[in-house]
């Protein structure tokens, strides 16, 4: 299988602004129209486009320990699920990021926080889905309160499938997101180490939270992909010149 190298996660903008852990991370992706993604895309930045496609992700994690800067994890509120529908971006000078379309969350102190920065939360009921040894699948459900969309999603990972393949390190090699706020296009860097990654076998897929973005798929994702996990830092923003 063709590899693509890591690329090298940049120097954080200090002062660090948070300091968190992302654990049992599901990637599921479909290939979607360039102009589908740009509708999404903040002022400044395009789709990041590969293989001739845009791409929309759904996918679920486990926070766990966010804290302010690099001070612990904040008891109960800075662990939760968090599942994300996304797009990709890239600054005209080439930095690559995210565009959160939606991010459900159970704790609603931290969704009306991340709203009021203007990070795309919902409030929702969710699950971790844990394998076990009748069950290999790892994966997640979530209920929106309110609209009552809903998604279930998991998979069963392939440790013996290490995933370096150009896609995959296209949609996951990621340290920032783009956003709106107040008027301006804003940075919000990220650094980690890379993600330790693994070809998965999707095992369930019952989805809502896409089309609920605003993106109409057909047939299952293209990209499966299972990691353990890593640990990640914020740091400043920055505002996009001319947004």
């Amino acid at each position: 299988m063709e590899t693509d190298p890591w690329p090298d996660a940049p120097d954080l903008p200090l002062p660090v602004i948070m300091d968190q852990r992302w654990t049992d991370a599901v990637f599921l992706h479909w290939r979607i129209p360039e102009p589908v993604a740009a509708a999404f895309m903040p002022h400044g930045v395009v789709p990041d486009v590969f293989d001739g496609s845009a791409w929309v992700g759904l996918i679920g994690f486990r926070m766990q320990g966010a804290g302010l800067g690099n001070g612990p994890g904040i008891p109960y509120f800075g662990s939760f699920n968090e599942i994300n529908v996304r797009v990709y971006s890239r600054e005209p000078g080439g930095t690559r990021g995210v565009v959160f379309l939606t991010l459900d969350a159970s704790r609603l102190a931290v969704v009306l926080a991340a709203r009021a920065a203007g990070i795309p939360y919902v409030w929702s009921r969710d699950r971790f889905r844990a394998a076990n040894s009748a069950d290999p699948s790892t994966g997640y459900s979530v209920r929106r309160f309110g609209s009552g969309a809903r998604s279930d999603f998991a998979v069963a990972p392939q440790f013996d499938a290490e995933a370096a393949d150009p896609l995959s390190v296209h949609l996951t090699a990621r340290f920032g997101l783009h956003t709106r706020f107040r008027g301006k296009t804003l940075y919000v860097p990220n650094t980690h180490s890379p993600w330790p990654l693994f070809q998965a076998r999707l095992t369930v897929l019952e989805d809502q939270l896409v089309a609920a973005a605003g993106i109409t798929l057909s047939g299952p994702p293209e990209s499966v992909l299972f990691s353990p996990g890593v640990r990640t830092q914020f740091g400043r923003p920055r505002v996009l010149g001319g947004s």
